[in-house]
């Protein structure tokens, strides 16, 4: 097996046809459709199937390919790290954060790495940890920077928390519940919910419970942190994001706080990355950088709070 053969069934099945991967890679088709014959002779077992749309993978191809992108991801790494050893500032780093990650976080972050690692190429993606665990573990992402998952990720994963969070209820101006002073003035509202959990309703469902109040009423559920502030902005549906949005000027200008007594904590923000195998030296000032910014922002609200009292 050759890293040709890797690269090859990872162009078709993301592709969808030989045709286009061929394209992709630069090669004649039938010297794609030649070492996929190889790959799947020397396997036993046929990777991919013709359909009347495209080229799709086997069950067989599915379980290939993971191990392939790995793979391939790793051989990536490993020389980007022996170039930025050698004081190459080259090469690629690709992380996931939330929302709230960005907002607090990457402009931090973001301004230092830029100026010691000009040359790198960063790729961030929008996203929270149910949605990226399977591309964190393949090794497609670096890290992860947002909120802890509702369940504890597994032992090939190291967490460490950079600051605890509180969450607002959001609305629209002119809501008819837009004086609402507590939950229980809420108990008849309809919600949209966020991807923070498995469960659409398990971010909103324990809150009321520990208060004697009726579970409440989830009417949408958004895997789009974007497409938030629209459809709170245009329903009367409320919604319970962490407190960075609040300093968001889209949402600031689009939206209000619902001014609520009751404390509405958030998971902590947490940076995540793979327990087995280290960072490029690249991605790992990228993350050191996150968990410093992380480190001054819960500093600098204990400030803010003991000013206050």
């Amino acid at each position: 097996m050759k890293l040709a053969h890797l690269s090859i069934i990872t162009a078709v099945a993301e592709r969808g046809s030989l045709r286009a991967a061929a394209r992709q890679l630069g090669v004649a088709q039938p010297a794609i459709t030649r070492s996929i014959r190889e790959i799947e002779g020397e396997l036993g077992v046929p990777l991919f199937e013709r359909r009347a749309r495209g080229t799709v993978l086997t069950p067989m191809g599915e379980m290939f390919l993971k191990r392939a992108t790995v793979a391939l991801g790793e051989l990536r790494r490993a020389r980007e790290e022996i170039a930025q050893a050698k004081g190459l500032a080259t090469g690629q780093v690709t992380v996931a954060l939330s929302t709230a990650a960005q907002i607090a976080l990457l402009p931090h972050a973001l301004s230092a790495f830029r100026k010691r690692y000009p040359q790198v190429k960063l790729s961030i993606r929008d996203g929270l940890f149910p949605t990226i665990e399977a591309k964190l573990k393949e090794g497609v992402l670096d890290f992860y920077v947002g909120p802890l998952p509702e369940f504890a990720p597994a032992n090939e994963f190291i967490v460490e928390k950079l600051f605890d969070n509180t969450r607002v209820i959001l609305a629209r101006p002119g809501h008819p519940l837009g004086k609402a002073r507590s939950l229980a003035d809420l108990v008849d509202a309809r919600w949209i919910t966020t991807a923070v959990t498995v469960d659409s309703s398990a971010e909103l469902e324990p809150l009321f419970a520990r208060h004697g109040l009726p579970a409440p009423i989830v009417e949408m559920h958004l895997a789009s942190g974007m497409a938030l502030i629209p459809a709170v902005a245009s329903t009367d549906l409320l919604i319970m994001v962490p407190e960075q949005w609040v300093s968001l000027p889209l949402a600031s200008k689009r939206l209000r706080v619902l001014d609520i007594a009751e404390p509405l904590p958030a998971p902590p923000i947490c940076l995540i990355t793979r327990a087995r195998l280290p960072l490029t030296p690249a991605a790992q000032a990228f993350a050191d950088l996150f968990s410093q910014a992380g480190h001054n922002y819960r500093r600098a609200r204990r400030a803010g709070s003991d000013a206050e009292t």
